[in-house]
């Protein structure tokens, strides 16, 4: 019986342990898509002369943070 127990409690805790991991994971690669992969885009775009691209992104980005916080 106690080792029924352990089973079931180590499955509970390790799928609550995978969770939180796929929790964390997502807001790590937010923040780094956020300050480190969208800033280079934009300014990978603006050196090669794609300012017409570069700024409805970055327009678009903007407003979408705006709202998001609100």
């Amino acid at each position: 019986m106690p080792s029924l127990l352990f089973i079931i409690f180590f499955f509970w805790i390790f799928g609550k342990m995978i969770g939180f991991a796929f929790r964390a994971s997502w807001s790590i690669i937010k923040v780094m898509f956020t300050l480190v992969f969208l800033p280079l885009i934009l300014v990978g775009l603006v050196l090669k002369g794609l300012v017409a691209i570069a700024l409805p992104v970055l327009l678009v980005v903007g407003l979408f943070s705006l709202l998001d916080r609100a």
